[in-house]
This record gives C-alpha cells, sequence and structure tokens, in this order.
C-alpha cells in the first residue's frame, strides 16, 4: 500500500520515486519542512519548500484515501457482501469520491420509496421489467397485496427499485459527473431583479462549468448566500438519458415507456442533485484553493518586504474625530513617546499639531514619519507634506505604512501584554512606525488572514485558509533567520521545532539570564529538547556570542566540517564574512573538497555562503520602499503622468499600486504587459516598486486605471 502511494506521488510531482521516499521518512520522522529543505538537501536530492511541502500534502492524503477504502472493504465485507471483484474496484478506486460511489449501495440508508418496494415484494416485479418477456401490466397483477392494490402501484415500486440501482451504479455516476464537468452550464438569475447589489453582473449570467474562473465562483456563491441571486447548472439531459439506456444492453420490450420515465426519474430526482451539489462543491474547493494560493504569495512577498534599519521614526495612526495618535521609536523599535495631534477634520487644529511634530522631530531626531492608510490617512498626508515643506531643514520623508490587521493587534492580549500602559489606537501607532522598521517582525504578532493582501479571503476554508498562510509565515521566518536574543515570542514561535510555549520559555530565559551567548544554550531552555534543538538551531542567530558560527546560517552538526573548511584555507573564525574569506572561498573547488570534509555538495555550498556573507538578510536584496516628501490628489493626475507606485495587492484580473493619492490605481492584467500574462504574479508581486502610467481617473468613483505598457 505504502509502496502504491510512493509511486503515485512520485508520478504526481514528477519527483523521482526514492527522493520522494526519503522525504516522506524524513516527514514520518518529525523533522519540519524548512529544515529538511536547509539541511537535509543530501537526502532530499536538494528539493525545495514548495516541492516538499506538496509530498507532505499529498502522502497525507492517499493515506487517508487508502484508510478510507480499508474501512469501506470491511464496512462491506460484515454485510457479506464483498467479492474479489469488488475488492479489485475500491484497491484501484482513484479517489475518494470513487470509493464512496463504489460504496453507495452499500451505505445504510434512510427508508427510501425503493426499500419500501421491496419490503412490499416488488423486486420481482423489478427484474421482470428488465430481464423477461410479456406484458409488465398482466405481470403486475401478480404483485396485488393489501399494500399494492393497484397495478400502478406496483409498476411505480417496481420503477422505484430500478431507479434507485441507476443511481446506485458507480459507473453511471462518475460518466454524468464528469459529463457535467465537461458540458454544464453555470446559470445565475436575480431573486429580485429591481433590486441594486454589487452582483447585478450576475442577474442574467452564464458560463460554462469548465471556464468559470476562480474569482468568480467565489463571487457567485458570496451572491447566492446573501441571497441575491440564485444559481443552477444547466445540463443536456437528453444526452444523459441516452447514455443511462445504453447501460441496459437489452430489457423487456413491453417496458420500453416505463424504463424511461424511470431513467428521467432516477437522474432528476437521485442523480442531479447529489451530482450537481458535488460540482459545486469541487469548484469552490478548487477556487478557494486558488485564492489561498495567491494570498499566501502576496503574503510572502509583503513579509518580505526590506526592512527600514537604523532610522528613528514616527508612526502615525489617522483618524478624524478622535485625532491622529503618534508614537516615537528609535532604531531598535523601543517605544519613546505617544501623544495625539487633531490636524484632520472636524478640529484642523493644524498649527498646534506642527508644533507637537517640530518639537518631536527635534527633540528625537526623526528620520522618517509612518503614516498609516486607513481612515484619514490622506488628510494626515496632506498636513504631514505641508509641514515637510515648512522645515526642510530636516531632510525628512514620509511613506504610507498598509496597516492592514493593526487594529487587530491593537486590541489583542498581545498587544495589551506589550504595551498595558497604552490604548489601542496608540498601540496602532506604535506598530505602524514598527512595521517599517522590520515588517516581518511586526507581522507575525498580527494573525495572518488579518493581512488584507488576498481576494475573497473571507469567503474561503478557514482552516485551509490559516494552515497554508501559517506555512508562509513560518518559511519566510526561517528562510530570514531570526536573532534569538531580540526576536519576540511572536517570532520565535514561527521557528523550525518551535511553538508558542517554547518561544515563551525563550524570552523568559533571555529576560532571567541576559543574553544567549551561543546556540547551545538553547538547550537549557525549559521544553526545549534536542530535537526541536536539531530543528531550530540552524534558524537561530546569534552576533558577538562566544561562536562566530553561531552568527551565520550553519547547522551545528556541521560546524567540525566548517572548521575543518576554515583551518585548510588557513582562515580564522574571526575572518568570517571578510574580503579576505570572499577570496579564498570563491577560489575553492566544491567537489574536491566535499571529499575531502566528507559533506555533500549541496551542504558545501550552503556553508561555503554563509562563510562569504556571514549575517545574510535576503530582504535587503531588494529595492527599499518608496518615500514621498510632496503629495498627489486625484485631481492632481493625468492622463499620459508617469509614476512610480508600491505593489499592494494582487488578484486575477490584475494589481493594485499606491502612486501616492486617497485610493490605490488598478493596473488590468490585460495592461502589465504586451506580452499574454497567464495571472499577474507573474509581473509583479506585493512590495514591488513600479513605474505606471496614469490611463484614466474617474473622481466621482475615486477609480485609477494605470498600465505598465509603454
Amino acid at each position: 500500500m505504502e509502496d502504491r502511494i510512493l509511486s503515485r506521488i512520485a508520478a504526481e510531482t514528477g519527483v523521482n520515486k526514492k527522493q520522494v521516499e526519503n522525504t516522506v521518512k524524513l516527514l514520518d520522522a518529525e523533522n519540519t519542512v524548512p529544515f529538511i529543505a536547509r539541511y537535509r538537501k543530501e537526502v532530499t536530492g536538494g528539493l525545495n519548500e514548495v516541492e516538499i511541502r506538496k509530498i507532505a500534502e499529498l502522502v497525507k492524503l492517499y493515506r487517508n484515501l487508502e484508510a478510507r477504502k480499508q474501512e469501506v472493504i470491511r464496512l462491506i465485507s460484515e454485510q457479506g457482501k464483498l467479492t474479489p471483484e469488488l475488492e479489485d474496484k475500491i484497491v484501484n478506486a482513484a479517489n475518494v469520491t470513487a470509493v464512496e460511489d463504489i460504496y453507495r449501495p452499500f451505505r445504510p440508508k434512510k427508508r427510501t420509496r425503493a426499500m419500501i418496494a421491496r419490503e412490499r415484494g416488488l423486486e420481482g416485479l423489478a427484474r421482470f421489467m428488465i430481464e423477461g418477456q410479456g406484458r409488465v401490466e398482466e405481470e403486475a397483477e401478480k404483485y396485488l397485496s393489501a399494500e399494492v392494490k393497484t397495478v400502478s402501484d406496483a409498476l411505480k415500486g417496481a420503477m422505484d427499485i430500478i431507479a434507485e440501482e441507476i443511481a446506485d451504479d458507480a459507473e453511471i455516476r462518475a460518466w454524468v459527473r464528469n459529463f457535467i464537468r465537461r458540458t454544464g452550464v453555470i446559470v445565475c438569475k436575480a431573486e429580485d431583479p429591481e433590486k441594486e447589489s454589487v452582483y447585478q453582473m450576475y442577474y442574467d449570467y452564464r458560463e460554462p462549468v469548465s471556464k468559470i474562473p476562480p474569482h468568480r465562483i467565489l463571487a457567485i456563491n458570496r451572491g447566492e448566500r446573501e441571497e441575491y441571486i440564485k444559481v443552477d447548472i444547466e445540463v443536456e439531459r437528453e444526452k444523459i438519458y441516452e447514455h443511462i439506456a445504453l447501460n441496459f444492453k437489452a430489457f423487456n420490450p413491453e417496458a420500453e415507456d416505463y424504463i424511461k420515465k424511470t431513467i428521467e426519474d432516477a437522474y432528476k430526482r437521485l442523480i442531479e442533485p447529489s451530482v450537481v451539489r458535488e460540482i459545486r462543491n469541487e469548484l469552490t474547493e478548487r477556487a478557494e484553493a486558488h485564492a489561498v494560493e495567491i494570498f499566501a504569495a502576496n503574503l510572502r512577498n509583503l513579509l518580505l518586504t526590506p526592512p527600514v534599519k537604523n532610522k528613528i521614526v514616527l508612526g502615525v495612526d489617522p483618524a478624524y474625530r478622535t485625532g491622529c495618535k503618534w508614537a516615537v521609536v528609535d532604531e531598535t523599535g523601543k517605544l519613546l513617546e505617544t501623544g495625539v495631534v487633531y490636524p484632520t477634520p472636524p478640529q484642523k487644529r493644524i498649527e498646534e499639531a506642527k508644533q507637537v511634530f517640530d518639537r518631536l522631530v527635534s527633540k528625537y531626531k526623526v528620520d522618517i514619519i509612518a503614516i498609516g492608510n486607513g481612515t484619514a490617512s490622506r488628510e494626515t498626508e496632506q498636513f504631514v507634506a505641508e509641514f515637510l515643506k515648512e522645515h526642510e531643514e530636516y531632510g525628512l520623508s514620509y511613506i504610507i505604512v498598509n496597516e492592514a490587521g493593526a487594529s487587530v493587534y491593537s486590541a489583542s492580549k498581545l498587544g495589551a501584554e506589550e504595551f498595558p500602559e497604552l490604548d489601542v489606537a496608540e498601540r496602532s501607532a506604535v506598530s505602524i512606525a514598527r512595521r517599517l522598521q522590520d515588517p516581518l517582525a511586526e507581522l507575525v504578532k498580527i494573525e495572518p488572514r488579518s493581512i488584507g493582501v488576498g481576494q475573497y479571503q473571507h469567503d474561503v476554508n478557514p482552516r485551509l485558509l490559516d494552515e497554508k498562510l501559517s506555512w508562509v509565515v513560518e518559511s519566510v521566518v526561517n528562510y530570514v533567520g531570526v536573532d534569538v536574543n531580540t526576536a519576540s515570542a511572536s517570532l520565535l514561535s514561527y521557528v523550525a521545532g518551535i511553538n508558542s510555549t517554547v518561544a515563551a520559555n525563550i524570552v523568559k530565559y533571555r529576560e532571567e539570564n541576559g543574553k544567549f551567548k551561543n546556540r547551545r544554550e538553547l538547550l537549557k531552555v525549559p521544553r526545549l529538547g534536542a530535537k526541536a534543538f536539531e530543528q531550530c538551531a540552524g534558524f537561530m542567530r546569534i552576533d558577538d556570542g562566544d561562536e562566530p558560527l553561531d552568527a551565520t546560517a550553519i547547522h551545528p552538526e556541521s560546524y567540525p566540517a566548517a572548521y575543518k573548511l576554515l583551518s585548510m584555507l588557513g582562515l580564522e573564525a574571526t575572518e568570517i564574512g571578510t574580503a579576505r574569506a570572499r577570496e579564498l572561498l570563491s577560489a575553492i573547488s566544491l567537489k574536491e573538497m566535499a571529499e575531502k570534509l566528507a559533506v555533500g555538495i549541496p551542504t558545501l555550498e550552503d556553508m561555503v555562503e554563509s562563510l562569504i556573507y556571514k549575517r545574510r538578510d535576503p530582504r535587503e536584496e531588494l529595492p527599499p520602499p518608496v518615500f514621498r516628501q510632496d503629495v498627489l490628489t486625484m485631481e492632481d493626475l493625468k492622463p499620459g503622468m508617469r509614476l512610480k507606485g508600491t505593489v499592494t495587492n494582487v488578484v486575477d484580473f490584475g494589481a493594485f499600486v499606491d502612486i501616492g493619492v486617497k485610493n490605490s490605481g488598478l493596473v488590468h492584467i490585460s495592461e502589465l504587459s504586451s506580452a499574454y500574462v497567464k495571472h499577474p504574479l507573474e509581473i509583479v508581486a506585493v512590495g514591488q516598486i513600479v513605474e505606471v502610467e496614469v490611463l484614466s481617473v474617474d473622481v466621482a468613483k475615486g477609480r485609477i486605471a494605470l498600465t505598465m505598457k509603454f
């Protein structure tokens, strides 16, 4: 059974079967995906995280499928109805739907019309209608009883038995399901055509099941759920009836009319409702999976936004009536001061607010002002731009920061524990400032689903979304690495092998004993055992400790080989990351050195890179965010203007770009490139800096159309 699973995964993923087998063994031994991808490359043949997670998903899926097959075989066997042919069909079923189709005739049912007919002794009449010869009405008279009073009642009962047999036929159901997938049409109608809504394009709408894109499925589902539209799948029933009729290679010629009616009844009453429901569920599952993938890709890119290091930041959480809460944080994110100003309507105490900002910038030597992009953001931006113009001597700039989820963090238990003396809005201002300094460290404090960088995320399966997004955060955190002496418990909880309890214990140990001096000291943390240490150690970084290699991505298990390599090149550990180390390490023959050190080439390649770059933050290779000193309004925009902007969200139909005005502009998928674009993610990513040209501006509707084709 296990061998069959491994073969199937290999065929489906295109990965060598031995690689699949080795990867599954590592997963079964409770190794984490980041650890396997980074530190077991020789074992997996260099599979990346995406490939390993796919194998993990498939092995779980197919093991569950095999377990269900064995359960069904047991249940049928207990009924005394299992035959070698039936068992073979179950064992070779491709998916759980096929297994359930086979099991359907044997599944315990509520009392059906067919059951009642059998209880009334009409099974023989049903067999006569299919296999016999002669007039069925005359035969039916033989089955009259106290419960079956008329010939018509007898025939109806026999037809119910045949209809259920048709509906329970696994091959018929599979054919019908595939036929509807290929030829069915999604049909939407308005519940009330006069009622205005965002779903009006679906008030009279048709699209083939085989072609409808995922985002439209989710939109239609929501419209149906909110009772604006009715949804059905239209299909050519006559062709289905013809196919089912072919299932009767021969039947009593006198029963032809009855058989035709039975086929129609079997389809309309017993097959169509459940199969249509199954197909709509399939479409929804596929659409949800697609939406989750888009959200995950956007989240990953957002989490990898380059940090703005060594800057003192004034974070501002905009608002109208309650005023703009502000917070100044130093280069390390430490809170220095908080307060509130009222430069926006209705108070518009602009001069007073300027005096406060002047004091703050002067006192704390503020480098950047970070403004949240929520309510009153643009009015606040206008105020900040005026302040900067009046105080050019400070050399300040500002940036709009995506504050999605900041209010969730601010109102959370974590936010209250971190800043018990602050109110919710003040915590939000601190979060906005810190998001600029280190987006990853701040965003991990927020439930991933609350970071609005997807499409229809509120319409997808919450468990699926949470699982996928947690994987993304875990992947990014381990890809970047974590400074064990500064990381929050929230950040540490995403490190491979570390759960929230152990993360809290690491922080507590650090607070009680001071900074960690080396990675081995992690073993003193309560509940952080040898297995957890193996998984997490390589992703933990310790700068200025008593072990130079602890500042690198080299795993402790490879320290002997790393020191041997340094010794062979005449390098000291203190020279890691220097120009001399880079020169000597770049000149080695990987193949020869791997043999001398008795390590695999992939491990040696990673080791050399770590010794050359020491503490490398992959986020810093991306372009920094766009800082502004002046503000635009929609009225300032004219077709043909070229601007730089930041991609804030990517969806199926295009990308939204912040160009410094109140609303983000849309670059439709058709405007992303002169070449064909299958999906916008091929061209752009959240956080990417792009140059765009204004196509059109609709001030009344707040819409800006942009293009990247020039």
